[in-house]
């Protein structure tokens, strides 16, 4: 999906290790595998920017896991489940950037903060010097309609195809120090969540799959890396999920707030 037919549906790859580490790649691979499909629902945007979904609100309130790790269908659970209870789903980054912590955090920045659920942690803005941030009662977010469980080369690209990237767990081991090509090697275990974004053929190692990855661009092939089929176990365990609704200037379904969300204010 990052070159079909010459277009690119991804959104950008991130580096979920700063500012400072946070094992959040369960948040990472599911979230920016569900942006892509956002992308993919706006044809590639229209020349609108990226939609990118706020991790640090599924760390400060959802269930699926923290910076110590976490579930790979968990967050689609959890988006699923406030999308019916409160209409709202996961709020953008622009309304909760990432800041790589969570409630047990104690690296960095992450003792100074408090990382509990409550509106300033969903959504919030800050008016000027000298006023108190607020949290927000309306805010641009995505909710989900359906999501699912998948496993094996065949079911994966089905998906893939039909509807877009998936989220998967894969062993990180092996790739830690990868520096490019395609990724080999028999895994048993998994301990990472990636986003799978696509395929495609190599004349040595066959099929092999497009994988981006929460590093950084630093890292790999500009934050991907490149794993042949059958590898890594990355084949084992998959996730999907299927978009509700999503706030967009040409949906025409937003709440506008002033700018300091004094009319907004939760």
């Amino acid at each position: 999906w990052c070159n079909k037919d010459g277009v690119n549906y991804c959104t950008p790859s991130l580096n979920q290790h700063i500012p400072q580490y946070c094992g959040s790649c369960w948040a990472h691979g599911t979230l920016s595998a569900l942006a892509d499909r956002i992308k993919i629902a706006r044809q590639a945007n229209l020349g609108y920017a990226d939609i990118q979904l706020s991790v640090q609100h599924m760390l400060n309130c959802g269930t699926a896991g923290s910076c110590h790790g976490g579930s790979l269908d968990g967050p689609y659970q959890w988006i699923k489940k406030i999308s019916e209870s409160t209409g709202a789903g996961i709020s953008y980054t622009t309304s909760q950037p990432y800041m790589a912590c969570s409630s047990e955090s104690r690296e960095g920045i992450c003792p100074s903060g408090d990382w509990t659920c409550k509106p300033e942690k969903v959504a919030v803005t800050c008016g000027t010097f000298g006023e108190k941030c607020v949290g927000l009662s309306h805010y641009p977010n995505a909710t989900i309609a359906e999501y699912g469980s998948i496993s094996g080369a065949n079911a994966m690209q089905k998906e893939i195809f039909a509807r877009g990237p998936i989220a998967c767990t894969i062993d990180a081991g092996p790739i830690e120090k990868y520096t490019g090509g395609i990724a080999t090697g028999f895994s048993l275990m998994t301990d990472h969540v990636i986003s799978v974004v696509g395929w495609g053929t190599d004349s040595k190692e066959g099929l092999y799959w497009i994988v981006r990855n929460s590093w950084g661009e630093y890292w790999g092939e500009s934050g991907y890396v490149r794993v042949k089929s059958g590898a890594l176990a990355l084949e084992r365990s998959c996730a999907w999920a299927t978009l509700a609704d999503f706030t967009a200037p040409e949906k025409g379904n937003q709440f506008t707030c002033y700018e300091d969300g004094s009319n907004c204010q939760a």
